[in-house]
C-alpha cells in the first residue's frame, strides 16, 4: 500500500492511496485541472482511479469532484447525508456512479479494506477512512473539533497517519478572524491544535515504526514549524522521542508528497 497527500488545508484537500491493485482518492478538493497536475507530479493517471471516497461536503474537500467524476467516469462513494448536502455543489453525477458507504461500515476491494468511521465536524455527516492491506494500516483524520475514545479505539496502531495539526491556538486568539470564526474553530465540531493533535497521537501510536504526516495547517493560524515543534514536545512529555520509532513530516496546500510505502 503506497499514498500521497496530494494537498491539505483549507484551499483544498486530495489523498491519494493505492495498493497493486486498486486505486483511490479521498475528497477532490481543487479543481480538475490543479488535481490533474498534482496526479502527473507523482506520475499517476486519474482515469485509473477505482473510486473517489468523499470526507464531507465542505468545498475545499469537493471543489473539483463533480469535474473528476464526469471526465474520468470515476465511482464515488459517500454517505447518504453527505450526498444530500452535495446536492446542488457538484452538478450532476451519473447514478450509475454515485454510490453510497455509510459511516462505522468496512468495503472491500480485493486485498483492501475501506473502513469508514465518524468524526466531529459541522457538517451534515462527516468521516474519515482507515485503510487495511496485508496486516498494514493506515488511518486518515481531520476535519474534527476533538479525537474521541471511539475514533482512537479505530485508528489506533495505525502504520502510517495523516492526522489534522490545523492551528496553533495562541496564533488563533490573537490573529485577525472574527471571533465567531474562532469560536467555530476552537468548538468541538471545529479543527484540533497542534498540542490537541498530538495528546491523542500519543494515545493512538504503537510502539512500532510509524509515520505521522501532519496536515489540514491554517495558513493564518500556524506554521510548519511551529506545528513540528509543538507535536514534537508533546510527543516527547508522552516519552515518545521523533526520530527514533516515529517520523515527523508537514503537508502542502499544493504540493504532492512523494508517494511512500506504507
Amino acid at each position: 500500500m503506497r499514498f500521497s497527500v496530494l494537498a491539505s488545508g483549507s484551499t483544498g484537500n486530495a489523498i491519494y492511496v493505492e495498493t497493486d491493485e486498486h486505486a483511490f482518492l479521498v475528497d477532490a478538493g481543487l479543481s480538475g485541472r490543479k488535481m490533474e497536475g498534482l496526479f502527473a507530479s507523482i506520475g499517476r493517471d486519474m482515469s485509473k482511479l477505482d473510486g473517489i471516497l468523499v470526507t464531507h461536503e465542505h468545498s475545499d474537500h469537493i471543489k473539483g469532484l463533480g469535474i473528476v467524476a464526469r471526465k474520468h467516469k470515476v465511482p464515488i462513494y459517500a454517505n447518504a447525508k453527505t450526498w444530500t448536502a452535495m446536492d446542488g455543489l457538484v452538478g450532476a453525477i451519473p447514478l450509475e456512479q454515485r454510490f453510497h458507504f455509510d459511516m462505522e461500515t468496512m468495503k472491500s476491494f480485493g486485498g483492501l479494506d475501506i473502513e469508514s468511521f465518524g468524526v466531529s465536524h459541522d457538517a451534515a455527516e462527516p468521516m474519515f477512512y482507515v485503510f487495511h492491506e496485508h496486516g498494514r494500516k493506515l488511518a486518515l483524520i481531520t476535519d474534527t473539533g476533538y479525537v474521541s475514545d471511539r475514533m482512537k479505539g479505530i485508528i489506533g496502531a495505525s502504520d502510517a497517519y495523516v492526522f489534522e495539526s490545523n492551528h496553533d491556538v495562541g496564533m488563533l486568539q490573537m490573529g485577525r478572524y472574527p471571533w465567531s470564526v474562532k469560536r467555530r474553530i476552537l468548538s468541538d465540531v471545529g479543527h484540533v491544535s497542534n498540542e490537541d493533535a498530538a495528546v491523542a497521537m500519543a494515545e493512538v501510536m504503537a510502539e512500532k515504526p510509524t509515520r505521522i504526516y501532519l496536515s489540514h495547517l491554517s495558513k493564518d493560524n500556524n506554521m510548519k514549524d511551529l506545528a513540528r515543534m509543538s507535536v514534537e514536545q508533546t510527543l516527547q512529555t508522552k516519552g515518545i522521542i521523533v526520530g527514533e520509532y516515529v517520523d515527523l513530516f508537514d503537508t502542502s496546500p499544493t504540493e504532492a508528497t512523494p508517494l511512500v510505502v506504507v
